[in-house]
């Protein structure tokens, strides 16, 4: 079968998204489960030890509290209550904190910090798999034992107002509810009006145990302003002033029934000092978690500073306190405090069910467990708490049994904490099966696309894919057929489950399908490029011709390139990974430019390379024609070919020398737009400056000229309708700013009121889709008419790659570097604190998950996506061949299918590191991102290309 180069590029590439898929979730793994059921049917609970006897304690202890409140501010940093902001804007919880009935704690939230993982942690105690950042945009019913699980077993009545979140994961457990949604991020108003509008009449209420609040707003202003937003101080006062609310309704509430009631605030997550989260950083990870109730005694002169926990601690705290068996799947500990102030009976029978848990979720997952140390802890502090119970029970009042006492809880607390970081460490299994599957597929497609560069390199450029010889059918069958004996045995052996070994056993079957034919076509590709004497024999003439060199910029763009991909298996060159982008496009800048110089100056054109556009015969750095004379140097008298005669003097000299160090100067700067990576981003750049409200009138000025210049470089060649449309659209997204406050016109009042500029975005959709058609058209047409006319076009275009005469795979690397350059020039890293989600917002009402995800890749990707666009613009006004586009795709996809092959080698050799959750982890989401991105680019230039080439041939046979 016979495919086009582009085409052929694209099939690879989606061969490639599903290997990475598979990959991916084997990869991130589930978290540790116990393996009991977790029905209605609770466990009876553990029997309180006794030495030599047994015991008459075999129930739960009594709740603590009657009722509970849980506030969860959304992104509340620590210091945002234990802080200077919490003193100026939070007075009441200072000073509950400080001075009223009150356990204060630093609760310490694992990567990733994003929502819907983190109410997993705080309602189950586990530790939620990395895949949940992808779960977090559509959250499915959680199935885990919980607390609010275990509350609904035991009748109790609960009531949620807030973030929809909660409603998708429990389902039918609020007997009243009121949800809003978390991702539509321009409203910090009236997202929590619609929680506190409900308080009133609730807390007067007492047909409820548990009340559940969870309050957007402050998540919502930290994406759109940052930490540092006056917005912050706002909204902390108006939490300060419904927190004070609620404290005082349930002392009211307490007179009444004589029990005490629980006050929990806390915070899911905390907020980087760019105002988002996700990732690791110590503003995302450290979370307030304080504890209110009238059952906390405390003296005057206690002075208590909140201490270090864990986010998963309050599950086990909370089930013990309102009197539920701890979730099966928690490996969190009892926050003790909460409990001192209880008869030692009480303490040491709390301890000893926590324990216990702990203990057999430790049995059920790690084969060794009676070596670990915990476990060890945890059966001699067993065996004292059962001669404390003995001497308890005889009536002992001497202080033996209070040093006896003290010396068990300190026991069951250091087998609580040892017990903790061991299931820690062991908290995720990976599905290896999966993952060798996943890498196979990646790495055979990989393999194809290098052994199929010989016959891309081609004049036709175009591929023999052998699916249908006798040889492959014969491999294919016995490749079948082992793959299958394989996943057999896999599937029937594997004590964890497998992703592969759950699907149905069709599309098991076609993913084995699919590896074998891959390695057939494979080995088929290798035999007949082994067996085609011909292809050796042009590649050794091509060797010896003066043309087949490689050029100083091709060996750059190949020592770069392989340099970045090593680079990866070091967490700090992945942490700072647009520092090696810069130094790459910095470097490729200088060697046009020594490149440029030589040329114009020493007129050295002799090592030239032939141009892909004027020689269509010639192909990467070797020229495949024995009659190739644009690679010959130019003979006395006569001018260079290897440069446009009309570049040899006047302006278009000095532009085109010049150029090279416009862009340099460029990148300069756009390099201090935004200061990005872990080292710099926090430091102060010019977004920032720009971004401040005493600079807001050099913003608009500046934005002004922007857009205005995109206007004069966009419209030539534009018809006047497309001219029109560009202009009022790029008028829309001045007004857009300035109807979110960013910008100001110059007839706006300084204080005027600020909107979500739904009715501005829209006004410039219509325009873009207007843009898009008409533009669309005029590419098509473009690709028809290119043989009779040149377009012009940027600087790049004009003044290097045309000049230079640079090759088709040449020119794509280069687009390729500089659009990952600009990944980063907009402020991205591989952290996923970065993902600037307002960007999804943009013209949107209500949160519609499709286009909210559309626009946030879209924004976070635009700098490679307008990078290969204008690459599949230059090939369609400059290639006179119909292979330039396919080359193109097919060097694109092999340039972004080698990082991502090599990294997924790498997280799977480094999947025991210490920084693989925190650095490792969100950097191959990206690259799978960055993957299916690449992909849809393919499609688009293979159906631009193949329309072009069909609209070509119907006009050739019009003229006929």
């Amino acid at each position: 079968m016979r495919l086009g180069s582009g085409a052929f590029a694209t099939i690879c590439v989606a061969i490639e998204v599903l290997g990475v898929a598979i990959f991916l979730r084997g990869f991130f793994p589930a978290s540790v489960k116990s393996s009991s059921r977790t029905g209605l049917q609770a466990e009876p609970p553990a029997p309180e030890p006794l030495a030599g006897a047994s015991s008459n304690w075999t129930k739960l202890p009594l709740p603590l509290f009657s009722k509970a409140v849980i506030v969860l501010i959304d992104a509340l940093r620590d210091d945002f209550v234990f802080g200077s902001k919490g003193a100026r804007y939070m007075p009441f919880t200072t000073y509950l904190v400080g001075k009223g009935p009150s356990h204060s704690f630093v609760a310490e939230a694992k990567p990733p910090t994003v929502t819907m993982p983190r109410i997993k942690a705080l309602m189950t105690g586990s530790l939620p798999g990395f895949v949940d950042v992808i779960r977090n945009l559509n959250s499915p019913a959680l199935l885990e034992d919980n607390v609010i699980r275990q509350a609904k077993a035991a009748g109790k009545r609960m009531i949620f107002y807030g973030d929809e979140t909660w409603v998708k994961l429990f389902p039918k457990h609020f007997v009243e509810y009121d949800g809003t949604t978390s991702f539509f991020v321009s409203d910090y108003t009236e997202v929590d009006n619609n929680v506190t509008r409900h308080l009133e009449r609730v807390l007067k209420r007492g047909d409820w145990d548990i009340l559940i609040l969870h309050y957007l707003g402050l998540d919502h202003i930290g994406h759109v302003s940052g930490p540092e937003s006056p917005l912050i101080g706002r909204k902390l006062r108006e939490m300060d002033g419904i927190l004070m609310k609620i404290y005082t309704a349930l002392l009211t509430k307490e007179r009444e029934t004589l029990s005490p009631s629980l006050l929990v605030l806390c915070g899911d997550h905390g907020m980087s000092e760019t105002g988002s989260h996700g990732a690791a950083s110590a503003e995302e990870v450290r979370t307030p978690l304080v504890l209110v109730s009238s059952a906390f005694e405390r003296k005057p002169d206690d002075i208590r500073h909140p201490t270090q926990v864990q986010q998963t601690d309050l599950a086990a705290t909370l089930a013990i306190g309102l009197g539920f068996p701890i979730p099966k799947d928690s490996i969190g500990s009892l926050l003790f405090p909460v409990v001192e102030r209880r008869p030692m009976r009480e303490q040491l029978r709390f301890l000893h069910l926590n324990a216990i848990q702990l203990s057999r979720l430790l049995q059920e997952n790690v084969p060794s467990y009676e070596k670990d140390p915990g476990f060890e802890q945890f059966v001699m502090a067993e065996k004292l708490h059962g001669n404390w119970v003995k001497l308890h029970l005889e009536e002992d009042r001497s202080g033996a049994l209070l040093n006896l006492g003290t010396k068990v809880a300190r026991q069951y607390l250091g087998a609580l904490r040892t017990l903790s970081l061991a299931l820690s460490t062991h908290v995720a299994q990976y599905d290896t099966y999966s993952m060798a599957v996943g890498t196979i597929i990646v790495l055979e497609t990989l393999i194809l696309l290098l052994l199929s560069i010989p016959q891309v390199l081609r004049r036709r450029a175009e591929l023999e894919v052998p699916l249908s010889s006798p040889v492959f059918s014969l491999l294919f069958y016995l490749m079948f057929l082992v793959l299958s004996a394989i996943h057999v045995v896999v599937c029937t052996s594997a004590e964890s489950s497998c992703y592969l070994c759950s699907l149905p056993w069709l599309a098991a079957g076609g993913v084995m399908v699919l590896v074998s034919a891959l390695l057939c076509v494979i080995a088929s590709a290798f035999a007949r490029m082994v067996m085609d004497s011909t292809f050796l024999r042009k590649v050794q003439q091509s060797a010896a011709h003066p043309c087949s060199g490689w050029s100083e910029v091709g060996l750059l763009l190949l020592l770069g390139t392989v340099g970045h991909v090593l680079s990866l298996g070091a967490s700090s060159f992945v942490e700072e990974e647009h520092q090696t982008w810069y130094f790459l496009v910095n470097t490729l800048c200088l060697a046009l430019s020594q490149e440029t110089c030589r040329s114009y100056f020493l007129g050295d054109d002799s090592k030239l390379q032939c141009y892909f556009h004027t020689e269509p015969g010639t192909v990467g750095a070797t020229c495949m024609r024995q009659d190739c004379t644009a690679c010959e140097a130019p003979k006395a008298g006569q001018a260079s070919k290897g440069l446009p005669s009309g570049a040899r003097g006047g302006h278009t000299r000095w532009a085109v020398l010049a150029g090279p160090w416009l862009v340099l100067a460029c990148c300069r700067l756009l390099r201090s737009l935004n200061h990005t990576g872990v080292q710099g981003a926090h430091r102060p750049d010019l977004s920032h400056w720009l971004t401040s409200p005493s600079h807001r009138m050099e913003l608009s000025c500046l934005a002004a000229l922007s857009l205005l210049a995109v206007f004069l470089l966009a419209q030539r060649g534009c018809s006047p309708v497309v001219k029109v449309a560009l202009a009022l659209g790029l008028l829309g997204v001045f007004c857009y700013r300035a109807a979110t406050g960013n910008l100001l016109f110059p007839w706006q009042p300084a204080n005027r009121g600020i909107s979500k500029g739904i009715l501005e975005a829209r006004f410039v959709y219509v325009f873009v889709l207007g843009i898009l058609f008409m533009g669309t058209k005029d590419l098509l047409r473009s690709q028809v008419i290119a043989a009779d006319f040149k377009v012009k076009t940027t600087i790049m275009t004009k003044f290097i790659w045309k000049p230079l005469r640079h090759d088709v795979a040449e020119i794509t690397v280069m687009h390729y570097w500089f659009g990952q350059a600009f990944f980063y020039f907009q402020g991205n890293s591989n952290n996923i604190a970065t993902i600037d989600i307002s960007s999804g917002f943009v013209g949107l009402d209500t949160y519609m998950e499709i286009p909210a995800t559309f626009l946030t890749v879209f924004g976070t990707y635009v700098g490679p996506v307008l990078w290969a666009g204008h690459l599949a613009h230059f090939l369609s006004a400059e290639a006179s061949g119909d292979s330039a586009m396919g080359r193109a795709c097919f060097c694109y996809a092999l340039i972004c299918s080698v990082p991502v092959a090599t990294y997924i080698i790498l997280v799977t050799s480094l999947r025991y590191h210490l920084f693989i959750w925190s650095v490792f982890s969100p950097k191959l989401l990206y690259e799978g991102m960055h993957l299916l991105i690449t992909a849809a680019l393919c499609v688009l230039f293979t159906a631009t290309n193949q329309t072009g080439h069909t609209s070509a041939w119907t006009k050739t046979d019009a003229r006929n």
